[in-house]
């Protein structure tokens, strides 16, 4: 077994653990020993990784295959998620009532031909917090306008997709040309990448020329700032990120909002998606059809080897990624 650990929280910087446990290794009932498959990294363990001290393994989610059991309800051969780290090999406690480190199985159904991978992706996660951050929260209505930040990542991209479902115009942000051309392939109304705009006002009028009913967010700081002067009347806006402030070492400072969502009625909430963790099955369900329908697609960013994990972290954190940024154990 290997694990990644902090070994310098202040710094975030890693290091490679060797340890030994493997099979047999089990002690008491309900306990399961899982191999992962894939190891997932994402923006918000950034903003965590501060917050952890040194020597802990690195937090994340992961889709393994148990290879030793003595749980029943998880017999060898049984594919799960699990929030359990960067590790090669973990055990596992299934009577852990825990509600934050649920173990969870795939799908009994769950397509041969699709990639296990999208248990960390489409299927997965970030696919929940796209479609029950906006479905839930956001709301949209037919003929709506939708605008998210991010577009080209994990979460983003299938927030454009799910609008367009709606029957919504969904516009996106970016920070590629080769990322915008993606979101047009996907639908995407109008899209822009925001690191080469003159102005993003200008760039958000002419994307939503009759204003933002519907923002999701993963941004923050002063392009949501300048995003809530496009909202309309009794606009909602889901906060699921802030990856522009997750290196700041002083908290940001800008325009203050409250007027603006004062004055324009908006709803405004942030939101973590295991709230809806009981949801998760109808919304992997329906993911995995729409997928299937060939309504959403997706990219993945796979990179190979447990040894290359922080350099696939801090790839995704720079934008190298299109779509959800995986590694393959």
């Amino acid at each position: 077994m290997a694990r990644v650990i902090v070994s310098t929280a202040i710094n975030v910087t890693y290091e490679l653990t060797l340890l030994c446990q493997i099979k047999g290794s089990l002690q008491g009932v309900g306990e399961i020993l899982v191999e992962s498959l894939f190891n997932s990294v994402d923006p918000y363990m950034r903003a965590y990784t501060r917050q952890l001290p040194t020597g802990v393994t690195m937090i994340g989610e992961g889709c393994g295959r148990v290879i030793e059991s003595k749980s029943s309800d998880f017999p060898v051969g049984t594919v799960i998620m699990g929030r359990y780290g960067w590790c090669t090999h973990t055990v596992l406690d299934t009577k852990s009532k825990d509600p934050m480190n649920v173990i969870r199985k795939a799908p009994a159904d769950y397509p041969k031909d699709l990639p296990q991978s999208l248990l960390l992706g489409a299927v997965g996660m970030p696919g929940m917090t796209a479609l029950l951050g906006l479905t839930k929260l956001c709301e949209p209505k037919e003929g709506e306008t939708v605008f998210v930040n991010g577009a080209a990542g994990a979460v983003g991209s299938i927030v454009g997709q799910v609008a367009k479902i709606k029957g919504c115009r969904a516009v996106g942000s970016a920070g590629s040309d080769a990322k915008v051309a993606w979101l047009k392939e996907l639908g995407f109304d109008a899209a822009f990448n925001y690191k080469t705009v003159s102005s993003l006002d200008a760039a958000l009028k002419e994307g939503a020329p009759n204003g933002i009913d519907c923002y999701f967010d993963n941004v923050g700081a002063d392009f949501s700032s300048t995003v809530l002067n496009h909202m309309n009347l009794f606009g909602r806006m889901a906060i699921c990120g802030s990856i522009s402030t997750y290196n700041d070492k002083e908290p940001a400072k800008g325009p203050y909002p409250f007027m603006t969502i004062l004055s324009k009625q908006m709803t405004v909430t942030g939101f973590i998606v295991t709230r809806w963790l009981n949801e998760w099955p109808k919304g992997m369900t329906q993911m995995v059809q729409w997928i299937k329908a060939g309504k959403i697609k997706y990219r993945e960013h796979v990179t190979e080897g447990f040894e290359n994990m922080p350099k696939a972290f801090i790839g995704m954190l720079v934008g190298e990624n299109t779509g959800k940024a995986v590694v393959k154990l």
